[in-house]
């Protein structure tokens, strides 16, 4: 007996249905389709991912599923490696065609795509994989790609609009469930951390557009009210609840008649920025594991696991530093600056290889997009040569962005208690001081554990120097050539 055929859209980074072409070309097919979320035990267990990661999938999920029950379907979701699915799912139908969008990842899921690759072509099965974000795959440089960009998301977004019975539904999803390890979408009830779906993502958008974003350029590098006044987005983006282009097209769509046009502008500006930065990524995988610019090779950092301990739980002895790490493990979240300004105090400062912190961080990262993740580890630590050396200062950054200490005070509550001249330097207090604030420098908190001016001038000497050599030069001119845009002006609007 003929085995019936069906189509198979596989979720991965685009959680979402409106606006998800490999949904929207499996409703053009004239044969149901199976949409699928696989868990896949090598990424459950990859060191860069965490249970927040999981969840918010698993939230999103549910929204799914949600969406789906008037179809009378649902997400097929199961814990299984991608091939050993596909061999079981192929007893009880014929594929003929896998939907998916290409996926800017980590080299083990680049590794997975290249032999799911092989499978597909030995089993006659066709595997579609379409544009994500305006992300172009097989790019050799960068001439055309801002305006390819912009087409990209001028264009109208995909609709979702299965007919009757087309998607597989309950009852057959659920005999195939059978076959399979099933993979539980439960959540703690309380968490810390941006719940994920659409629904919700909606919900941020529209407080975004309707209420928050006239301060966005003014706030976003200010750690405590960049919480309400940027977008909170990235995560809903990473993880593709919404597309960019929907995101881009209500925010131009509302700049028409904006009388805060200049905050819509900065902000569309960073949703190409974001693009740019994941084109990077796709044109140059490496940048996972090595320095984009090849001269940095031979620079050599000794790992100390008591710097990394002291910066990964916020013990440093810099206040600012302190309150980031600390906030950013527990809610996810923290504003590019201040992300930028961790990266280099332990790039810099405390001299640690950009590789042993990429691991801590993405695990912290609710939004993590490896994407971004990389190439940007690598600006701030100062080893692309072509950016500028950026060593930022968590003192003057601290004066600058938090004032008056309420971001300290509120992760870092050893301090609370602290008169607001010392919040940003308690290391200057007296004896006498502490003793009126009733605080202990090295038993309340931490003495620093570095020289900041020390560490700076060691840090730009060296990078400083690195620019000279004849390696560095030569990568500049291949970079540049390779993923500089025409007009070198990415992020206008």
């Amino acid at each position: 007996m003929d085995k019936p055929e069906i189509n198979v859209v596989w979720l991965k980074r685009n959680l979402r249905l409106q606006d998800n072409e490999a949904l929207f070309r499996a409703t053009q097919a004239n044969i149901p389709f199976l949409i699928v979320y696989l868990f896949e035990p090598f990424l459950l267990n990859d060191p860069h991912y965490e249970s927040r990661h999981w969840n918010f999938i698993r939230e999103s999920l549910r929204d799914l599923n949600e969406a789906l029950r008037p179809h009378r379907s649902k997400v097929l979701s199961v814990q299984s490696e991608v091939i050993p699915f596909f061999n079981k799912l192929q007893s009880y139908y014929r594929i003929q065609n896998i939907y998916s969008h290409q996926e800017t990842g980590i080299k083990v899921t680049y590794e997975r795509d290249k032999n799911f690759t092989r499978y597909c072509r030995n089993n006659q099965i066709q595997w579609q994989e379409f544009v994500n974000n305006g992300v172009f795959r097989g790019l050799i440089n960068r001439q055309n790609w801002k305006e390819d960009w912009e087409s990209y998301m001028k264009e109208e977004c995909f609709a979702f609009t299965p007919k009757a019975g087309q998607i597989l539904g309950l009852p057959s999803i659920q005999l195939i469930e059978v076959g399979y390890s099933g993979a539980s979408l439960e959540t703690p009830e309380e968490s810390p951390f941006q719940k994920g779906g659409t629904r919700t993502a909606l919900q941020y958008l529209r407080s975004f557009l309707e209420t928050r974003y006239p301060n966005y350029n003014s706030d976003i590098s200010k750690p405590e009210v960049s919480r309400k006044s940027c977008s909170r987005l990235s995560p809903y983006l990473a993880w593709g609840n919404l597309s960019v282009r929907e995101v881009w097209q209500e925010a131009k769509a509302l700049r028409n008649n904006s009388s805060h046009k200049r905050a819509l502008d900065g902000f569309t500006s960073r949703l190409r920025w974001q693009a740019h930065f994941i084109q990077k990524f796709e044109m140059e995988e490496t940048m996972e594991q090595e320095s984009v610019n090849k001269g940095y090779g031979t620079l050599k950092k000794a790992i100390s696991r008591t710097y990394l301990r002291a910066w990964e739980t916020g013990n440093t002895g810099f206040p600012l530093v302190d309150a980031c790490m600390r906030c950013l493990k527990e809610t996810g979240y923290l504003n590019f600056r201040m992300r930028a300004m961790v990266v280099s105090f332990a790039t810099h400062h405390l001299w640690q290889p950009w590789q042993a912190i990429s691991k801590h961080l993405s695990r912290c990262f609710l939004d993590f997009e490896p994407g971004i993740h990389f190439p940007q580890l690598q600006m701030q630590a100062g080893e692309t040569g072509i950016n500028q050396i950026r060593i930022y200062s968590p003192v003057k950054n601290s004066y600058e962005h938090d004032p008056y200490g309420v971001f300290i005070r509120r992760w870092v509550p050893e301090l609370r208690s602290i008169p607001d001249a010392f919040v940003h330097e308690p290391y200057l207090m007296t004896e006498l001081d502490q003793k009126f604030a009733n605080f202990t420098l090295g038993k309340d908190y931490p003495r620093p554990v570095i020289d900041l001016e020390v560490s700076r001038k060691k840090a730009s000497q060296t990078l400083w120097d690195y620019r000279k050599h004849r390696v560095v030069k030569e990568e500049n001119r291949r970079i540049l050539q390779k993923h500089t845009l025409k007009d070198k002006r990415p992020f206008d609007s």
